[in-house]
């Protein structure tokens, strides 16, 4: 197999980081993953990967690249291409620099570590001949906003028998996670000069008395729901706004909820929660009116800890002399997607989610190592 560019973890990885790929949803005029999504299609054949890019969005593409006889028991290896900002970071962001086994630069933690580790696993256990299945690398668009890169490979109904999402788990093997869900909430008063108790209706007051009954029901309900992984469900007011002046009754106060729900709750169970928290409170102040909008939804992830993939990743960590252990993950990932979609997904990669989106953004070398030859393990494993 011939290749243009060494079958080397770390080079990858500060390839992949040395390439602005900004979200331009979050920021403006953010370039995308177009450079960075070319310059790994061709490393990829490079190393005898059948290639396409998948343009999702406007300069927004998905590198799908397969290896590996076709037709039987089809691995995915995921992991997204874009970045997030990079206001405050304290270093320069896509000039990685090595330093004492840390390769600093955005995008090293938070998931081009991973997507180089997996990368190079598959080309590795492909030039030895190792491959029973075919391994299907998926480096997607758009992670970081609404996953319409991801969602994009499973409307095209790609499909597999299991998936490694390789996002920062500490190497831990991650069967779970959180899902969410984001709620606009308008709060209606009415306006008056602040001299006229009679007349005027304050919607930021009739907002505490929403944000009230939220503490009391993630005290009393959401505490009570719990997963054996990852704790309770809980619900926070992210931003709030309202009103005009001193001396002017609001007549609108505007909330912004999140909502993390656990494995078996629905968005529409949450929405019908929200409602009926509204609609008590409208019971005992009738001047209380809110509207309550669902913006965005995403699925909590639940494979099962039995569950093939995860006893494979658990295997090959075992046989390396390395710990297996099994852990939820805090952040929401697009493993969600894949399992909701029949491809059972977890999550397991080098780096450390508290590092994602910092001021210093870096990953551990010897992680970045480690997960390679896991995953290579796992590879060469997976279909026999």
């Amino acid at each position: 197999m011939s290749s243009r560019f060494p079958l080397d973890a770390i080079a990858l990885t500060e390839a992949l980081v040395a390439i602005d790929s900004r979200n331009p949803e979050l920021v403006p005029f953010g370039p995308g993953e177009s450079a960075v999504a070319q310059r790994l299609a061709e490393i990829l054949s490079g190393w005898g990967f059948a290639v396409s890019l998948d343009e999702v969005a406007p300069g927004r593409p998905n590198v799908i690249a397969r290896i590996g006889p076709t037709g039987r028991s089809p691995l995915i290896l995921n992991g997204h291409l874009d970045v997030v900002g990079t206001e405050g970071m304290t270093h320069a962001p896509f000039e990685p620099t090595r330093t004492n086994g840390r390769l600093h630069g955005r995008g090293s933690n938070d998931m081009k570590g991973g997507v180089a580790a997996m990368c190079v696993a598959a080309a590795r256990a492909a030039a030895r001949g190792a491959l029973a299945s075919e391994i299907i690398i998926t480096a997607v668009c758009d992670e970081e906003y609404r996953s319409i890169g991801t969602a994009a490979l499973i409307a095209r109904d790609l499909r597999a028998t299991g998936a490694i999402v390789t996002e920062p788990t500490r190497l831990s093997i991650c069967p779970a996670h959180k899902g969410f869900a984001w709620f606009d909430v308008i709060v209606h008063g009415r306006a008056a000069h602040g001299s006229c108790p009679a007349v005027g209706v304050d919607a930021i007051a009739h907002a505490g008395l929403l944000l009230s009954a939220m503490v009391r029901y993630e005290h009393d309900v959401l505490r009570t729901r719990t997963h054996d992984l990852l704790g309770h469900a809980s619900m926070h007011a992210s931003m709030i706004s309202g009103g005009t002046g001193w001396s002017t009754y609001p007549d609108h106060c505007h909330l912004q909820l999140e909502r993390r729900t656990v494995p078996g709750e629905s968005a529409e169970a949450v929405q019908r929660e929200l409602d009926a928290l509204c609609t008590s409170i409208a019971c005992s102040h009738a001047s209380f009116r809110a509207d309550v909008t669902m913006h965005t939804v995403q699925p909590p992830n639940d494979v099962a800890v039995d569950a093939p993939i995860v006893r494979e990743i658990a295997r090959a960590l075992e046989a390396q002399g390395h710990a297996s252990p099994i852990d939820g993950l805090s952040c929401w990932t697009d493993a969600a997607l894949l399992t909701a979609a029949g491809i059972p997904a977890v999550c397991f990669g080098p780096g450390d989610i508290a590092r994602a989106h910092a001021a210093e953004e870096w990953i551990d070398e010897a992680e970045v190592q480690i997960a390679a030859d896991v995953l290579e393990a796992v590879c060469s494993a997976w279909g026999r």
